[in-house]
């Protein structure tokens, strides 16, 4: 591929010595199971972010789940998200006994409407998650005006928002609970799976520590029934050492992304629109088109790769039918799914060849 989608191997390839190195301090500390590594990762993750409390966990859908869990949501609850997104936020949801409820997005954020929440909401809803999709942010005001005179908890999942902010602060920090990833394509990614939450409840971060780990915070006593959902000290050890590039690795993206706002703009081709007050990290960039795959497949033969985050919308998956959704009933959802493309994103994408991107989109739509 002469444009992959996401150039993970030209990352590791410039971080491999320092991440051999960090390995082999893992392997001489013996720290394989949270320990040093982890601790001094939550520290670090907490100070770039702005939040009291980061939890390491096994994943970004476990952390969604040990969220669920220590606000006391399960069987009989519902909960609110969106259709488009990955299906680990429902996933989540079902995990915990609980219903996911879907609302529609915003057209031109891809992100929760929060005009639609107050039609959504019954007496069993104790929770709403947002999704802060493609890197952009949702807009939290008015989610967390519809939320808080119900009682209805705010669960962020910011898989896709590393350092992402809405009105100065960062994501993760709005609601009582933040849910991130670090899958390994991820702006923050591990050599695995990893994942953390954030939170500045200091009880509710005390018992996530509990719930990750067995129900116990000393080796031997257990508070509560927990889970085996614990940050692995190999994994901690790269997001450590990764965490430091994170800033600047952001702002490459958001350079990549202003550079092909500017030429798709001059093209009519429709992108994602940030949400006002906010200030995305595009995590990938999204944009519009009337013949999606014929575009994708031309993209590809030319050498240059590209996705579709999602194709699918989850009312409309085999796994949730149960849920009774059908087909007109997500308008603005359906119609993103036939026609989003991500296209080649990355810190390491270069200006020439967001530009050669263009310009094969160019010869495409002409």
């Amino acid at each position: 591929m002469r444009i992959p989608f996401v150039n993970l191997q030209a990352q590791l390839d410039r971080l491999k010595p320092e991440l051999l190195a960090q390995l082999e301090r893992v392997i001489d500390s013996r720290d394989f199971i949270q320990g040093r590594f982890a601790s001094e990762f939550e520290r670090a993750f907490a100070r770039l972010h702005g939040v009291p409390h980061v939890i390491g966990c096994a994943n970004g859908t476990s952390a969604l789940a040990l969220a669920m869990r220590a606000l006391g949501i399960g069987p009989g609850d519902e909960v609110i998200t969106v259709a488009h997104t990955f299906i680990a936020t429902a996933e989540a949801i079902c995990e915990v006994g609980a219903k996911p409820v879907f609302v529609d997005i915003d057209p031109r954020t891809y992100l929760l409407d929060p005009a639609r929440l107050d039609a959504a909401m019954t007496p069993r809803t104790r929770a709403v998650i947002p999704v802060h999709l493609y890197g952009n942010v949702c807009d939290m005001e008015p989610i967390l005006d519809a939320c808080r005179p119900r009682g209805v908890k705010v669960i962020e999942d910011c898989a896709q928002a590393h350092l992402a902010t809405y009105r100065g602060r960062a994501v993760g920090s709005f609601g009582e609970i933040g849910a991130f990833s670090f899958y390994p394509g991820k702006n923050l990614g591990a050599l695995g799976d990893a994942g953390c939450l954030v939170t500045g409840d200091e009880s509710l971060a005390t018992r996530l520590r509990k719930l990750r780990d067995h129900g116990r915070l000393s080796k031997y006593e257990h508070d509560i029934v927990g889970y085996n959902e614990r940050l692995d000290g190999i994994q901690a050890a790269v997001l450590l050492l990764k965490l430091a590039h994170l800033p600047e690795w952001t702002e490459a993206r958001r350079r990549n992304a202003a550079r092909y706002r500017e030429h798709l703009t001059a093209m009519g081709v429709k992108t994602l629109a940030p949400t006002p007050g906010a200030s995305p990290v595009w995590h990938l960039f999204v944009a519009e088109f009337d013949r999606r795959d014929e575009v994708a497949s031309r993209l590809q033969a030319k050498g240059i790769g590209t996705g579709v985050h999602y194709p699918i919308p989850l009312h409309r998956q085999p796994a949730l039918r149960e849920l009774g959704y059908r087909e007109g009933d997500f308008p603005a959802t359906e119609s993103a799914s036939r026609r989003v493309l991500s296209l080649p994103m990355c810190a390491e994408l270069t200006e020439a060849q967001v530009d050669e991107v263009c310009r094969e989109l160019r010869e495409i739509l002409s």
